[in-house]
């Protein structure tokens, strides 16, 4: 049984902020989008295949359609971050999960990005560049205005960090 409040990962005194719900109804579009092209594909195929073999793939696509509906719900549940004082922390995953430290201090950019399905739902994407290649901090699903906001305040925050080293 997987302990959903580990210390480790989810500690007591953070009160963690969450991307917005529509980043779910979003992934939740996608899925349904390319699982109904490859369900088509799947069952309306001019092949000289069996029609009970055409319904078999066609349950075999619908069930992992549902399975993802079900995965980004809590994905999406499972992303947060909080600015603390000297580090922003963000938190993801269910089965694997991770938790980016990264300080203030270390930051080079912040990057904020938002694709055409995106602004469609009014959402964007913060992206924290370190010096190391390694270091995947972004929070997606945030709102434009708050993505806007977060951007200024973690530069602002960096160049303080820097300031006094």
């Amino acid at each position: 049984m997987l302990n959903e409040s580990e210390p480790v990962f989810d500690p007591e005194e953070i009160r963690w902020d969450r991307v917005s719900p529509s980043l779910k109804t979003l992934r939740r579009l996608v899925v349904v989008i390319t699982h109904a092209i490859v369900f088509l594909a799947a069952t309306l195929n001019p092949s000289p295949m069996p029609w009970w073999s055409r319904g078999v793939a066609g349950a075999v696509v619908l069930g992992f359609a549902l399975w993802e509906w079900w995965l980004i719900g809590r994905q999406v549940a499972a992303l947060g971050y909080i600015e603390r004082e000297d580090d922003l922390l963000i938190r993801r995953g269910i089965m694997f999960r991770r938790l980016v430290v990264v300080p203030y201090g270390r930051m080079q950019y912040v990057d904020v990005k938002s694709g055409p399905l995106e602004r469609l739902f009014s959402l964007a994407s913060v992206q924290l560049h370190t010096a190391s290649p390694g270091s995947n901090a972004s929070i997606p699903g945030l709102n434009p205005d708050e993505a806007a906001r977060m951007r200024d305040r973690l530069t602002t925050r960096g160049e303080a960090q820097m300031a006094g080293l």
